[in-house]
C-alpha cells in the first residue's frame, strides 16, 4: 500500500502551468501559494484544501516562505470539484495518511467546509471567469469594453496563468466536453453543440488532444467500468 507524506514547496518557487491526468486534493499544512488555473486564481493557505479534477491544469507560485503540502488521490471520475475548501484539523488527516491513505481521503472529504473568498480581482481573472463560463465573447471586444487593448490583457493574462486566453478557453471547453461525454449518455453530436464546438469532429480532436483518448473510447471505458469489467 502506497503511503502519502507531506512535501515541501521551496520559497518563491514559480511552477509553470502543468496538467494532471488524475484527480487529487492538496492539503496545505504551512505557508501559502497562489494557484492560477481551471477555477481562476486564488491563494491557498494553511488549512485549505485545493481540489483538482481530472486533467486539471494550473500554474503555482509559492509565497516568501516554504509551503508544506500533502497531496492525496481522489477517485477518477468526471466530477467538477469546488476549487478550494478547508478542514479544521489538517494534522489528523496527515497522521491518517501515513497509516491508511484511503481512509484519509474519506475523512478529508467528510471534513470539507467552505473556505472564505480570496478570488483575485485583476482584469485577467475577470476574463478567466468569462472564458471558462463557455461564452463566445471575443477577447479583443472584451478587452476594449474594459478600456484596454487585446495585447495588454493577453500579456497580463499569460503572465499570471501561464497560457494565452485563447488556449485557456480551448482547454476549459475540452474539459467541459469530456465531463459531458463520460457522465451522460447524450449523443456526441449533441454534446459537441452544447459545449460550443462547430461539429463533432472538432470536439473529438480537442478531447483526444486533452485526454489521449477519443470520445467513443471514453464511452466504452465508462460502460466497462460501470459493468465491473
Amino acid at each position: 500500500m502506497q503511503l502519502f507524506r507531506p512535501s515541501r514547496l521551496p520559497p518563491a518557487a514559480d511552477i509553470e502551468r502543468h496538467t494532471h491526468r488524475t484527480p487529487y486534493a492538496t492539503l496545505v499544512l504551512a505557508g501559502s501559494y497562489e494557484e492560477a488555473g481551471d477555477a481562476g486564481r486564488f491563494t491557498a493557505r494553511a488549512g485549505d484544501v485545493v481540489l483538482h479534477g481530472a486533467f486539471s491544469a494550473h500554474r503555482d507560485r509559492v509565497g516568501p516562505s516554504a509551503a508544506m503540502v500533502l497531496d492525496l488521490p481522489l477517485a477518477f471520475d468526471a466530477r467538477a470539484w469546488p476549487a478550494r475548501m478547508r478542514v479544521d484539523d489538517p494534522d489528523a488527516i496527515v497522521r491518517l495518511a501515513e497509516r491508511d491513505p484511503a481512509e484519509a481521503v474519506t475523512d478529508l472529504i467528510a471534513a470539507l467546509e467552505p473556505a472564505g473568498a480570496t478570488a483575485e480581482e485583476e482584469l485577467p481573472d475577470q476574463l478567466a471567469a468569462v472564458l471558462r463560463g463557455g461564452g463566445e465573447v471575443g477577447i479583443g471586444a472584451w478587452a476594449a469594453a474594459c478600456g484596454r487593448s487585446r495585447e495588454h490583457v493577453s500579456r497580463r493574462f499569460e503572465a499570471l496563468y501561464g497560457v494565452s486566453p485563447a488556449a485557456y478557453r480551448a482547454d476549459c471547453r475540452a474539459k467541459r466536453a469530456w465531463r459531458a461525454i463520460v457522465a451522460s449518455g447524450d449523443g456526441l453530436a449533441g454534446v459537441a453543440a452544447d459545449t460550443g464546438y462547430a461539429d463533432q469532429a472538432h470536439m473529438t480532436r480537442a478531447v483526444t488532444r486533452l485526454t489521449g483518448m477519443a470520445p467513443h473510447r471514453w464511452r466504452m471505458a465508462m460502460r466497462a467500468q460501470a459493468g465491473g469489467g
